[in-house]
């Protein structure tokens, strides 16, 4: 696969040139170091070849930034796995000691994989010039360019230099047509631990800080029969917790990756029960008509439980989320790999609902028999006769009732037809639409 890994120290514009190459604000960015923290992928292409582009947290040595070590560990990891490193300088700033450093690092890679230089920053002729000095860091024959990210000069030839390493031209947006599931809920309550343990790997840096998780990371989850893209995301906090642009940015980027999800998998901690937030998070992935998946974690934290507890707990979580009453809950413990892969298996079971497919002849054959059974309400002295329902090409389970008068169709007797749909037709964890058209 062609890939390439930004490193650098913080603060020099990796994440900007990231967007740039792959054509999207895909990562956050802020003049704040220490904005990123996990590898983050995105995909671009140049001059007909594709590729992956690994944006990386800054590296850094003996700092004040608890996060230091396992920041370090995933750039790293970035450049193993990459077949091009862009090593980001400053030019305004130039030489520093940080840079001096990394090149230590970077050395050993000499002769194995195509290192570049790039000297961000290089708005004016003069910074461009200037970025010369950077030779001086001492990595071989290592090219520098001297580019700007925020305006993209200098990026076209930085381009076609990388590209000139790849022998294939590559996948365009890889996995692209696989599921997406995406794992949501508020701040420290195991996200990226569930992530990391369905990998089998640290894919995402977990701490009891919560926040740890600024940006949503994508992951290809492969194994025991299932293949899908495993979204890690940033706790979701209220608007009114909000105080910061890191925050808001996060925030947005949860919500994206909600909006992009087949699924939602909505942890909860079940030390503390599901509280307003959970609530409104479920109530959002409803609104975005998203297959629905409650993972009560942290369950081995509850002392004392009987043979009803989970069967008491279930019951406050649907209370609270009524009139939501379709999604499934698990309870599991990350911690003590406790029912994970019963986990997995409802969610692809939820993800094959949500693609599910009824034939006519059937519906009919059940609905309508149903429908005999309590027939609509007669609404202002007239009858309204059901006809016969199709399910309708949509992306989420949608069903037309073909009828007189559609328009008197109360919401009561809608629900009635949503139940029947579910008791006779397997749909758990994902919601329903009814249509209602005159024939």
């Amino acid at each position: 696969m062609n890939t390439i890994a930004i490193v650098g120290r913080p603060n020099v514009g990796k994440s900007t040139l990231f967007n740039r190459l792959v054509g999207r604000r895909q990562a956050i960015m802020d003049n704040q170091s220490g904005v990123t923290r996990d590898r983050h992928y995105g995909y671009g292409d140049w001059t007909g070849h594709n590729f992956t582009v690994i944006d990386t947290g800054g590296y850094v040595h003996n700092s004040d930034d608890i996060f230091e070590s396992e920041i370090n560990r995933q750039v790293k990891l970035a450049i193993d796995e990459a077949d091009v490193i862009l090593f980001m300088v400053d030019a305004d700033a130039g030489l520093h000691g940080l840079d001096e450093e990394f090149a230590q690092v970077l050395r050993r890679y000499i002769g194995k994989k195509p290192i570049y230089l790039v000297a961000n920053k290089a708005d004016t002729n003069l910074r461009a010039q200037g970025s010369g000095e950077f030779y001086a860091l001492g990595l071989g024959d290592t090219e520098v360019f001297a580019i700007s990210s925020a305006n993209g000069s200098g990026t076209g030839e930085l381009l076609d230099a990388i590209v000139s390493h790849f022998e294939e031209v590559g996948e365009e947006e890889p996995n692209s047509d696989l599921p997406r599931i995406a794992i949501i809920g508020r701040p420290n309550v195991g996200k990226s631990s569930f992530v990391n343990l369905l990998l089998g790997e640290d894919r995402s840096i977990v701490t009891d800080i919560a926040g740890t998780t600024r940006d949503s990371i994508e992951a290809k989850y492969s194994a025991f029969g299932h293949e899908f893209m495993l979204v890690d995301t940033a706790g979701l906090r209220r608007k009114a917790r909000v105080n910061e642009d890191i925050e808001f940015y996060s925030n947005m980027r949860s919500l994206r990756a909600m909006e992009a999800a087949d699924v939602c998998v909505v942890l909860l901690d079940a030390s503390r029960g599901i509280e307003a937030q959970d609530v409104a998070i479920i109530a959002l992935a409803d609104k975005n008509r998203k297959g629905i998946v409650i993972l009560v974690n942290k369950w081995d934290l509850i002392e004392g439980k009987e043979t009803n507890t989970a069967r008491d707990f279930e019951a406050k979580i649907k209370e609270k989320i009524a009139p939501i009453a379709y999604p499934p809950v698990v309870f599991i413990s990350v911690l003590n790999k406790q029912r994970v892969h019963k986990a997995l298996e409802v969610i692809m079971e939820v993800y094959g609902n949500k693609r599910r497919k009824i034939p006519t002849s059937q519906l009919n054959d059940v609905m309508l028999k149903e429908i005999e059974k309590y027939p609509p309400p007669i609404q202002k002295g007239k009858m309204v006769r059901i006809k016969y329902a199709t399910q309708l090409p949509t992306h989420n389970p949608v069903f037309a009732f073909f009828c007189n008068l559609p328009q008197y169709i109360p919401d009561s007797y809608a629900r009635y037809l949503e139940n029947r749909l579910r008791e006779h037709f397997d749909f758990t964890g994902v919601p329903i639409g009814l249509a209602f058209r005159k024939k």
